[in-house]
């Protein structure tokens, strides 16, 4: 139920913001078999309809991922450089993990059944470990640590459409 009232209420954004349909994203998530990974190489956050979307754009394509206000804040100050007034959980993370000696190495965002996830390597006394966690955590982490974000080639060719963003114009 949950699954369909997702659907429901992200497909015409996918339509309406993007050019994004469901059906792009639930056939990738029934596809199998590892793909080569792309690094994003830039991320924004923006508003919509339904709420904020940070969009990771990599090789002239963009995936959105939906995220609560309180990560899009947190995600906006990481990529500005902004205190907020109050640390926020993943500024709480950041500063415990750095405080310990540990640091985010990098991340890998992937979809499956119409859900992005998120893998965080995270470095610790010269060890390596992979967290499962929420994309969008994951991707603000990344953020924090200036770490790498990386997706799948064969996800940002199924579900990342054409930039939006206008050419520079020459005279």
């Amino acid at each position: 139920m949950i699954a369909t009232a997702r659907r429901w209420l992200v497909g015409p954004l996918f339509s309406l913001l993007l050019g994004f349909s469901v059906t792009d994203v639930l056939v990738y998530a029934d596809e199998p078999g590892p793909s080569p990974q792309v690094t994003i190489s830039h991320v924004r956050v923006g508003l919509s309809d339904h709420g904020p979307v940070v969009l990771l754009s990599a090789d002239g394509k963009t995936i959105p991922v939906f995220v609560d206000h309180t990560v899009a804040a947190s995600i906006q100050a990481a990529l500005t450089g902004e205190k907020l007034p109050r640390p926020l959980s993943h500024d709480l993370m950041h500063t415990i993990l750095e405080a310990l000696g540990g640091r985010v190495v990098q991340t890998v965002i992937t979809l499956k059944a119409g859900t992005y996830y998120g893998s965080l390597t995270v470095a610790f006394q010269g060890q390596e470990k992979v967290f499962d966690s929420r994309s969008s955590d994951s991707i603000a982490l990344a953020i924090h640590f200036h770490a790498p974000i990386l997706v799948g080639r064969d996800m940002l060719d199924a579900v990342g459409k054409s930039s939006l963003e206008p050419k520079p114009e020459t005279l």
